[in-house]
């Protein structure tokens, strides 16, 4: 039998059904989350191309409010807005109208969702009815479906067996019990009051996470070591939980949250103006202490459709803050000594030519700064005075740093300062069990302006040892780390020397 109709010839079925459900535009949305993502893991492209939410590094506690009538005892609730990758065992359902009379007898996830190949494996050895495109017109098919391992398998009514295509239009007469469209939480709840209860269902889901993205403009200082910094913090939130949850009170939580392995105060960065306190809409975070973490609470509803990447600001920008850039030379290619003195003299002597760049400032609310900062990603740019572009110049991560405490970035290598490390004498006294190493760098400066450079040493041969000789003085930073702070002059050159003796 062949019929001309107005359809697509590769058209798949699209059933609906109709469930008693709990709306999901109704109540509202609140959700918590929590974030185990290293500043800078997440891949743009994992952001971008959607779907893989289950690997995403992070979690969310997710609570809905909604009205919900109930009769006087069992009632049977079935709630279809919720994540696709929801913990079902962390589900709680709860009447705030009457706690104590409202209980839940059993709880379900249903998770059996349709697609065209489960609907089409319930037909199995049923009649159904397949549509293809012969030339401009298109055949139906009617026959028994026999079988779907690599296509279709229809023995029509004469008896005669056919193969087709998964890509078949296929129309049935109706969608078989046990399938749902989304991922469906049922409650079986036994109430002695009746009428409309307002109720909080909880739970945790993957697929989402957050981070924070740093935005600093460097400015040069009154001399080659100081600065100024203006610093922005964004927070990006990443979606791929398979919920969404329409203007939200967000909250975000930063510290280092233990979860059970699965087997196999505000400062002047935080100050408002008066205009957004007159403006609810702009409010933004405010950040409090909570239990041994910081929890981060957006001032205003905001949404997170689903497969979606949303950025807000964290704080206002903060302007002026004082810095400190810092030129370390770190010459050495040895760093470690085993179970006894590294006596091969040939041992970490030729290393590193290379000076670092380093920017540091104090997180302090003189500074007005003096906020617990979660981890991120920190970039940084100068302003070109040319053209009035701000231009990109490094980048770091940092780690939850809490107030008036340091952060430190590093940026790169300088390019007109270098620095040399070499090996001027060594001794070994098997006798006296001593051993005698004296060391030299030079630093060179080609810039038109005097730098100061640390020059850091680490004592890698034994662990006791003694500085006996220095061209200068020296910081010891831990039980075998020196650091010798050098200025030297524009176009010039600055040796330091010393001297150690290690005995065991």
């Amino acid at each position: 039998m062949f019929t001309r109709r107005l359809r697509a010839p590769c058209a798949l079925l699209a059933l609906a059904a109709s469930f008693g459900t709990v709306a999901a535009e109704d109540g509202t949305h609140a959700i918590t989350i929590y974030s185990t993502a290293s500043p800078g893991s997440i891949s743009p492209d994992q952001y971008r191309n959607g779907g893989g939410g289950g690997n995403l590094p992070g979690y969310a506690t997710v609570r809905h409010e909604r009205d919900i009538p109930l009769n006087a005892g069992r009632n049977t609730i079935r709630f279809t807005d919720v994540a696709g990758l929801i913990d079902p065992t962390t589900v709680s359902f709860s009447s705030l109208t009457d706690p104590a009379g409202t209980r839940v007898m059993e709880q379900n996830f249903q998770f059996d969702l349709v697609s065209p190949e489960k609907l089409l494996m319930r037909f199995i050895d049923r009649d159904i009815a397949v549509e293809r495109m012969i030339g401009n017109k298109i055949e139906t098919l009617e026959g028994k479906l026999l079988s779907m391992q690599g296509g279709m398998v229809i023995r029509e009514a004469d008896g005669s067996v056919r193969t087709l295509p998964y890509n078949a239009g296929v129309k049935l007469p109706s969608l078989p019990g046990g399938l749902i469209t989304r991922p469906t939480l049922v409650w079986d709840v036994i109430t002695g009051k009746a009428g409309t209860h307002k109720t909080r269902v909880a739970y945790q889901t993957t697929g989402i996470t957050w981070w924070a993205d740093y935005n600093l403009t460097f400015a040069e200082g009154k001399d080659a070591n100081s600065c100024k910094l203006d610093i922005g913090a964004w927070v990006s939130i990443l979606n791929q939980s398979g919920g969404s949850y329409p203007d939200a009170k967000i909250k975000l939580v930063a510290g280092d949250v233990h979860r059970a392995e699965t087997p196999a105060a505000v400062g002047r960065m935080m100050a408002k103006s008066a205009a957004m306190d007159r403006a609810e809409e702009a409010k933004g975070f405010e950040e409090k202490s909570f239990f041994e973490y910081h929890l981060y609470t957006l001032g205003r509803p905001s949404s997170l459709p689903d497969n979606s990447t949303k950025q807000i600001e964290l704080f206002p920008k903060v302007a002026g803050v004082a810095c400190e850039k810092t030129l370390v030379y770190y010459g050495q290619a040895g760093q470690w000594y085993g179970g006894g003195p590294m006596t091969d003299r040939n041992y970490g002597i030729t290393g590193n030519k290379k000076i670092d760049t380093y920017l540091s400032f104090r997180n302090r609310s003189e500074d007005g700064m003096g906020v617990p900062l979660p981890s991120g990603r920190v970039r940084v740019a100068k302003l070109d005075t040319a053209d009035g572009s701000l231009e990109f110049i490094g980048e770091d991560r940092i780690d939850h740093t809490p107030k008036n405490e340091t952060v430190q970035l590093k940026l790169g290598s300088a390019f007109d300062v270098v620095g040399e490390r070499k090996q001027v004498d060594f001794k070994v006294d098997s006798s006296r069990n001593t051993m005698t190493e004296e060391i030299e760098v030079k630093i060179r400066n080609r810039k038109n302006e005097s730098v100061r450079v640390v020059v850091k040493e680490n004592l890698y041969r034994w662990t006791n040892w003694k500085i006996t000789q220095a061209s200068q003085s020296f910081e010891k930073q831990d039980s075998r780390t020196v650091c010798f702070p050098v200025n030297v002059a524009a176009d010039g050159e600055a040796v330091v020397r010393y001297t150690v003796r290690y005995t065991w």
